[in-house]
């Protein structure tokens, strides 16, 4: 008896031990906080799935992506003040500038850390209108008419409002001949807009859920997810003259270091360079860097006449000076009714 119950003891030890190595030989499973804008919510579901696949098969260890979406600017003071992300994937670079300057969440060279200037996709401004467009729009000019009421988001809060902001100011002033003219243009636009959402997503939901308005201005991919939604009740057109939107990533290096997570975190950035990724990329209606997702997708994607924020105004951290800053010109040019 004491024979057989010593061999039971020496089973079960001797489990006990293969249980513990096998814990020790298997990572601990990791948690990220994706903290991105309004419209890539379709996008980083697909995009965390596939991640958490390559990670497994890569490293054996088990990954889960959580994400938070909001306006771009709001999203950027979230993070400043206090939220937890591992990762900020905002609509412009100026967003994600300002986890450096207030805070020095990141380093001032960031978008030096990955290609494209830490930009892994792109998107670009249209026009959303009714079906059939029966107001006829067909470029910015037709955003000032008495007659059109235009839903875009707050400049001050959202990302995406900013280059829609800055599109039709650039069409106008050259168009017209210099930034009067432009900041006249971009007045009489606002003085149509009869709600300013948070977030881009927030102003699509305005449009095509609670028809409000004639016209929606939107990112690209929002354009083709509303039609694929409400395809027949909207239509888009591309104006004669846009801006090439280059949202931005990087890592939020104080939250990383602080938790652990590096090693991760960078890898899930640089994942979005991957085949995989770039073709989910422009799956998902967003303009994707690599060559090959490209020509997969040209159809979808049109060559347009379009201008870097380089080009028309230095760069992000001059043209939130001029118009978005308290003061700025939005803040003197904005009527609310």
């Amino acid at each position: 008896m004491k024979t057989r119950r010593a061999f039971s003891h020496t089973l079960i030890a001797g489990a006990l031990v293969a249980t513990a190595l096998r814990s020790l030989a298997q990572p601990a499973p990791v948690t990220l906080l994706n903290v991105s804008y309004d419209p890539t919510r379709e996008l980083y579901v697909e995009i965390n799935a596939a991640f958490a696949r390559y990670w497994k098969a890569s490293t054996g260890q088990d990954v889960s992506i959580k994400q938070s979406h909001g306006g771009s600017g709001k999203q950027a003071r979230s993070i400043i003040d206090g939220l937890d992300a591992d990762v900020a994937t905002l609509a412009l670079a100026g967003d994600t500038d300002a986890l450096h300057t207030n805070g020095g969440w990141i380093p001032k060279d960031w978008q030096k850390r990955l290609p494209h200037n830490s930009s892994p996709y792109a998107s670009t401004i249209v026009l959303v209108t009714r079906a059939g467009n029966p107001k006829g729009i067909k470029d910015w000019d037709d955003l000032i008419r008495s007659d059109v009421k235009v839903i875009t988001p707050n400049p001050k809060t959202s990302g995406g409002a900013r280059w829609n902001y800055l599109a039709a100011w650039e069409f106008a002033r050259r168009k017209y001949g210099g930034d009067a003219k432009a900041r006249e243009f971009v007045a009489k636009l606002y003085a149509n807009v009869p709600v300013l959402d948070t977030g881009a997503r927030g102003a699509s939901i305005t449009f095509a859920q609670r028809g409000q308005g004639d016209v929606f201005i939107a990112w690209e991919n929002e354009a083709y997810l509303l039609e694929q939604e409400f395809g027949n009740k909207v239509d888009f057109i591309y104006p004669s003259l846009s801006i090439l939107a280059e949202p931005a990533v990087t890592v939020v290096d104080r939250n990383v270091d602080r938790k652990g997570t590096r090693a991760v975190a960078e890898a899930y950035l640089k994942f979005l360079y991957t085949d995989e990724a770039q073709d989910i990329v422009g799956k998902h209606f967003y303009r994707p860097t690599s060559a090959k997702a490209q020509a997969k997708y040209a159809k979808q994607q049109p060559r347009l006449n379009l201008f870097k924020i380089e080009e028309a105004f230095g760069n992000w951290e001059q043209a939130a000076k001029l118009h978005f800053a308290d003061g700025g010109s939005f803040d003197q040019i904005y009527l609310r009714k």
